[in-house]
């Protein structure tokens, strides 16, 4: 009798030769006929759009989708002018040869083609001191945005419908100390409700995707033949031609990933809350020499520290840059960060950045290195004795 092809219920996908000897080893309900579907865990709309019209919560119906919130307006006093600020008495001394030397050789220690002679016996000629000033503004904000969540039903409480939910923004959230950066999620109260598995319809399976939903596949060995070299039984699949999936152990479904063969889910709103130290640098420009971007990862010896609810624009700099700077920095924060999110404190340093310029001479040429910050970092765009080496 001539073996005529399987066909599937998913159009006309040939899955092998029927064998009159295959006998399914997994028994029980038939393979799984529904349309495959993808292993989605993304939020999926309300049950019947209980929350239609849900003050504070429009944006997280419409399509199951959510948004940031903008916060209330805030009831903190306007900030108010610091004192003018005095220059300060202090100056960073110039350091010293021995410590612009000793910085000098393990800057060419930590390079492996760069040899330490001129570091060691380069000869001093001149330092200079460069003191830079660094203004630092942090924004430490909240901000909070809403999404459809669910889980597997497993009892938990349904409180849906009971009361209505706070607003998004009266939800207490536990805040890290300030300037220090986290994030919280928090179900919503009075918004869980059940609806059946949108991945599964509610039949707490799925269709599996290695065999679809079949429960078998065609034989590797005797591509589903059920012989190798003419009339030889194939060995691998006793002349069935077709093995059981073993993903699915022949059962031609899974457990669902989405509710885990619970059939029904939790679903509720998620309040994702977001705690971000927002943070600009401005540096005074100085002749120096040495890049700006340098400074970026050293520290210097701090100056002024004010910390409040929103700072007010430093008042009688010294150095009048720094000034405009702190005017600028200041509005531009507050502009761009208090439309939607929550800022809960602002802080501006100034830091005094040493920057000692050192000139020395090796075998008859002149060259220039830069020691900065209080961790006495290098930087030399011309050492003089280098070598080409690869790592084998």
């Amino acid at each position: 009798m001539e073996r005529q092809p399987i066909t599937s219920g998913y159009g006309n996908a040939n899955y092998g030769l029927d064998n009159p000897g295959y006998v399914p080893a997994a028994r029980g309900q038939a393979a799984m006929l529904a349309t495959p579907t993808h292993d989605s865990q993304g939020p999926s709309a309300p049950p019947a759009n209980i929350f239609d019209n849900l003050p504070g919560y429009e944006g997280t119906m419409a399509g199951g989708g959510g948004g940031f919130l903008p916060p209330p307006m805030p009831a903190f006093p306007a900030p108010q002018p610091t004192p003018e600020l005095e220059q300060p008495h202090w100056n960073i001394p110039s350091i010293s040869e021995e410590t612009a030397r000793g910085a000098f050789t393990l800057y060419a220690s930590s390079k492996c083609c760069y040899s330490k002679a001129p570091a060691k016996d380069g000869v001093i000629m001149n330092m200079e001191a460069f003191n830079t000033y660094r203004y630092r503004l942090e924004t430490f904000t909240e901000s909070r945005s809403t999404e459809w969540s669910h889980e597997p039903y497993n009892g938990q409480p349904v409180d849906a419908s009971i009361q209505p939910p706070p607003g998004p923004w009266d939800i207490p959230a536990k805040a890290p100390s300030f300037f220090i950066e986290g994030k919280q999620q928090i179900k919503v109260p009075y918004t869980s409700s059940i609806k059946p598995c949108h991945n599964c319809l509610g039949m707490g399976k799925s269709p599996c995707k290695d065999c679809a939903g079949a429960g078998n596949k065609v034989c590797w060995v005797c591509n589903g033949s059920g012989f190798r070299f003419g009339t030889e039984r194939c060995s691998h699949c006793f002349g069935r031609g077709r093995d059981n999936c073993a993903t699915c152990s022949g059962q031609g479904s899974k457990i669902c990933n989405t509710c885990r063969g619970k059939q029904q889910l939790l679903v509720y709103i998620s309040l994702n809350v977001k705690w971000t130290n927002n943070s600009d640098d401005y540096v005074v420009e100085q002749s120096s020499g040495l890049q700006v971007d340098n400074l970026t990862k050293v520290s210097g010896k701090e100056l002024f520290r004010d910390s409040q609810y929103m700072v007010y624009p430093l008042i009688g700099f010294p150095d009048p840059s720094v000034s405009q700077a702190s005017q600028h920095l200041v509005s531009d924060h507050q502009g761009k960060y208090s439309q939607a999110s929550r800022i809960l404190q602002q802080r501006q340093t100034i830091e005094l950045i040493p920057v000692t310029r050192v000139t020395y001479s090796w075998k008859g040429k002149t060259y220039i290195y830069f020691v900065y910050g209080n961790e006495f970092k290098v930087h030399t765009d011309d050492y003089p004795a280098t070598c080409c080496c690869s790592v084998m």
